[in-house]
């Protein structure tokens, strides 16, 4: 049987993860680093849903939250910059 201490120190470490990659995350200005730090955040999450006895969920989160979104991200980001290279930097609007 694990110690409860242990289990505690695990919930507020991740806590603490979770809550750092987050800051980070609106902090940040750059969309592609963004696309980074919530991979991290992500990661922290699944992790988080782990410890709290929710697998099922981190798993989830672990594919979605942190493959797939940013993945999504980068390749937005890629593309938009490929587009405004292409048109010479110029704004539609």
């Amino acid at each position: 049987m694990a110690d409860p201490a242990v289990d505690d120190v695990l919930v507020v470490a991740s806590l603490l993860f979770v809550a750092a990659a987050a800051t980070a995350a609106v902090l940040n200005r750059d969309p592609a680093r963004q696309a980074v730090v919530l991979s991290l955040l992500g990661l922290g999450l699944a992790v988080l849903f782990t410890v709290l006895q929710a697998p099922d969920v981190g798993l989830s989160q672990l594919g979605v939250g942190s493959a797939l979104t940013p993945l999504m991200i980068l390749l937005t980001v890629r593309k938009v910059r490929r587009q405004r290279e292409r048109h010479g930097g110029k704004r539609h609007e």
